[in-house]
């Protein structure tokens, strides 16, 4: 469930340094292990965003979620400039925003030319008071409530219809409100049927999946939704899961939507929107090793030029939804350390000031991180020991045997690649308040997430007047 490190001579912590700009001109942040700024300065103390880390946890306090502007920024223009260079025809890249959504992080992806790929009515509402165009605005998630498509409809976004029921719910709001000026927009998401090596609870593509019409349904699919002319069906949409490193099934999958065009044209659907997804995997490790942005874009993009001119059929609109390759390098963790166990021959437990509660991945999908210590970057790193969370838990292990230099209470330690699925997947175990970020940028930290305060944690709290005492 938790990481080990690979055996061979280990430096210090400068060692996950990403590549200098003279070796790699334009780096895909997803194949580094730290944020593109980060930086070691003369006082042996980890930089990023040119802010110095341990300041940043003495001025807003611990665990603290620390978001690189720049690296995300870069993430960003990179899928973006990717498809302008390969794709002949209009694309558009959305920010899968379960990764990690909050007025900020909308912000900075909208102002790059970025959309938003939400999964609620929350994310939808948090997009929308960003100032993100409601237009480049699409609603995800396999059982969209009535009020979710509602508020979808009304503020114009355009809804991945999931499922029958979905879309018969969809019908149902158009008929009453009997006004030719609610038009829903929308794209069908289709199950492709494509299995690739990622963990189970993230393989979105397999038949056997919760997401997603079946295939075998097009038929009917396409029948009813050509009847339907009070609706707006724009496109198809498709993904076969997360933390993908190979290439092929993202190459199968495009060839398989344009046959599914030209299948949908035979019922007069003129659908002139293609979503293949996202899923491209980032470097959690030194042993993985993913595609860079570009080429993962690149080969999707002459796919459906191909399958398109093969089929003469025009280039649709191409849209892909990158969230954890966009995110995750772009943010650390760091905590402050505190005790400390040690069990002889057997194992060294070294606790933080946080955990399950603000990174619940490794307990739930067995993810593997690596760590340094901000304020020991040039030091040795000559103990192996298990990162502890601080949670009533005895599965609240952050990492094991993870190498580090020797520790002492009060370091600070930095958890890499915590931008996805962190802060978005928080709790309040234990009634631990929810961690703070910031975001850096030249030397500059803004707060962007408050920490909660124990009265934030009773604010919904309400006790019947007869359990008073």
């Amino acid at each position: 469930m938790v990481s080990t490190h690979p055996t061979g001579v280990q430096h210090s912590g400068s060692q996950y340094l990403p590549q200098r700009h003279d070796t790699k001109a334009n780096p895909s942040p997803n194949q580094e292990l730290l944020p593109l700024t980060a930086r070691v300065h003369n006082h042996d103390s980890l930089e990023i965003g040119g802010c110095d880390v341990t300041t940043l946890v003495e001025q807003f306090g611990s665990p603290l979620y620390i978001l690189d502007e720049e690296t995300l920024r870069s993430a960003c223009q990179q899928y973006r400039d990717a498809f302008k260079e390969y794709y002949k025809g209009e694309s558009q890249v959305l920010y899968a925003s379960k990764a990690w959504n909050c007025l900020a992080i909308c912000a900075i992806a909208a102002s790059v030319g970025l959309g938003i790929d939400v999964a609620s009515g929350g994310e939808l509402y948090t997009a929308l008071q960003a100032g993100v165009n409601p237009e480049k605005i699409y609603l995800h998630n396999n059982n969209k409530s009535r009020e979710e498509l509602i508020f979808a409809t009304e503020v114009g976004c355009t809804i991945v219809v999931d499922n029958w029921h979905e879309l018969r719910t969809l019908v149902e709001i158009v008929e009453r409100a009997n006004s030719p000026s609610v038009q829903p927009r929308f794209l069908l998401r289709l199950t492709p049927g494509i299995e690739c090596h990622t963990h189970e609870y993230i393989r979105t593509g397999q038949l056997d999946s919760k997401f997603g019409f079946d295939p075998n349904e097009l038929e009917e699919l396409f029948t009813f939704v050509s009847k339907q002319s009070f609706l707006n069906c724009v496109g198809l949409h498709a993904h076969i899961g997360s933390q993908i490193f190979e290439r092929q099934p993202h190459r199968d999958l495009a060839a398989l939507m344009v046959q599914w065009l030209r299948e949908a044209a035979k019922y007069g659907l003129k659908l002139t929107e293609l979503n293949v997804g996202g899923g491209l995997g980032i470097k959690y490790t030194e042993s993985d090793d993913p595609p860079s942005i570009e080429e993962w874009v690149k080969p999707i993009c002459e796919v459906i030029q191909e399958a398109c001119a093969d089929e003469n059929l025009p280039l649709p609109k191409l849209l892909c939804e990158p969230g954890r390759s966009l995110i995750a390098t772009a943010c650390v963790t760091a905590y402050t350390i505190g005790s400390s166990k040690v069990i002889p021959e057997i194992r060294t437990y070294v606790a933080i000031d946080g955990g399950m509660s603000d990174n619940p991945r490794p307990i739930t999908y067995q993810s593997v991180y690596r760590a340094v210590v901000a304020n020991k970057m040039s030091s040795p790193l000559t103990e192996t020991v298990t990162i502890a969370g601080k949670h009533c838990e005895s599965g609240d292990i952050l990492i094991k045997n993870a190498l580090l230099p020797k520790t002492e209470p009060g370091d600070i330690l930095v958890v890499m690649g915590t931008g996805a699925y962190n802060y978005s997947m928080a709790s309040n175990y234990n009634r631990l308040p929810r961690s703070a970020a910031v975001v850096v940028a030249n030397g500059e930290a803004n707060l962007i997430l408050q920490r909660e305060t124990y009265q934030d944690l009773i604010r919904q709290d309400r006790l019947p007047e007869r359990l008073k005492i």
